[in-house]
């Protein structure tokens, strides 16, 4: 009897630490996920497991599904583990885009800038990262938690509904390193770039990733970009262009010329401005206009209307916001109830203010102006 008993537990053991070894960092990952001050739709993380850009980059991974077939492969280590996401297109091949707003502006009285980022699309939870990889910089990102399975249905409340949750460091939709370099994304309607040029291809969110875990500098980030092909991912229905600004006050808004193999297109912060800003039209002299026009950006989510209030608001104050300012440049163009032809309502599912010399994010969550949530490395 006390042999079994000793056999039994020495198998116990042996288990233990095999799950320890395989599943250590992802266990102590999902350990740390929890909601943000009672908010059932607002969660955090700490990101601990070990992860290989240079892989993700060496498999080219162009896709939403091929990204979750790696993230489950990492994960699983041949478990039979699903992953889904609800980031595809309806049966005309097109999507209802997230719509957003991201600008660069000085601070008043002092050094230093705000990245401020108003994301819009429809109510889902929202997930903000904290990943330490070894080779690579810190950064705090935020998620739309949609992208990897999750619903307002459907959210990380028990141990085990957590585990989408290890997605989130390949999909961020904006974040702030520990350098102070921030990026964010803003979709384009029917322009997912499709880069051919025989480099390594790197899907919508992973260049994000990139450039928050390996960047300190806008110029970095852009010859990281250069070394790369950048598809986004045709089934979702949509094409995106980026905003990436680094704490010396340079900045930068990376596109695709739609006309032309995708080349990348980049427009960068004029040097006497002390501000820059990003909605969800081409800003690129090739395509660039005054008026909505479907063809260069998104007319239905007023992305004309938004460029020119916030960027009035800007201009007022000489490009120099205060903090409270920053929150209120987002809070002007935030949608609240904004209805979809498929019946869907779209709202500022988050707004972000990311103060790039203390390398901190403050959020207000759904439109709630009131509580301002902060999180730092």
């Amino acid at each position: 009897m006390k042999k079994t008993l000793l056999w039994t537990i020495g198998i116990i053991a042996a288990l233990c630490i095999a799950v320890a070894a395989l599943w250590g960092g992802e266990i102590r990952s999902l350990a740390t996920v929890s909601e943000v001050d009672g908010n059932q739709y607002l969660y955090k993380m700490e990101y601990k497991a070990p992860y290989d850009l240079d892989d993700v980059v060496s498999k080219d991974i162009d896709s939403n599904a091929k990204l979750l077939g790696y993230v489950v492969g990492r994960i699983g280590k041949g478990l039979p583990i699903k992953i889904g996401s609800s980031q595809v297109a309806d049966d005309n091949g097109e999507m209802a885009t997230m719509n957003c707003t991201s600008f660069q502006a000085a601070k008043a009285g002092g050094d230093g800038y705000w990245y401020g980022r108003n994301y819009d699309y429809f109510k889902n939870p929202t997930l903000v990262t904290v990943s330490r990889p070894k080779k690579g910089y810190a950064s705090i990102a935020v998620s739309d938690m949609s992208h990897f399975g999750y619903s307002l249905d459907k959210l990380p409340q028990k141990f085990l509904s957590r585990l989408n949750c290890l997605a989130a460091v390949y999909a961020p939709v904006d974040g702030i390193n520990e350098k102070g370099l921030c990026t964010s994304i803003m979709a384009l309607p029917k322009q997912a770039a499709c880069q051919e040029s025989g480099k390594h291809k790197v899907g919508t969110t992973i260049i994000m990733r990139l450039w928050l875990d390996r960047c300190a500098t806008v110029d970095e980030a852009l010859e990281l970009l250069g070394s790369l092909d950048v598809r986004h991912d045709a089934a979702v229905g949509s094409g995106y262009h980026y905003m990436v600004a680094d704490a010396n006050g340079d900045c930068a808004v990376v596109e695709f010329d739609k006309d032309d193999g995708w080349k990348t297109m980049i427009v960068r912060k004029a040097e006497d401005s002390k501000f820059m800003l990003v909605t969800n039209h081409l800003l690129s002299p090739k395509y660039y206009t005054t008026e909505p026009d479907p063809a260069v950006g998104n007319p239905h989510s007023r992305s004309w209307w938004r460029y020119e209030t916030a960027g009035a608001y800007l201009a007022s104050h000489d490009g120099a916001l205060t903090f409270e300012q920053a929150q209120e440049c987002l809070a002007q163009v935030h949608w609240k109830d904004l209805v979809w032809d498929n019946g869907m309502v779209e709202d500022t599912q988050y707004s972000n203010v990311y103060d790039q010399q203390a390398i901190t994010l403050s959020l207000r969550n759904w439109n709630d102006y009131d509580t301002t949530v902060r999180f730092a490395l």
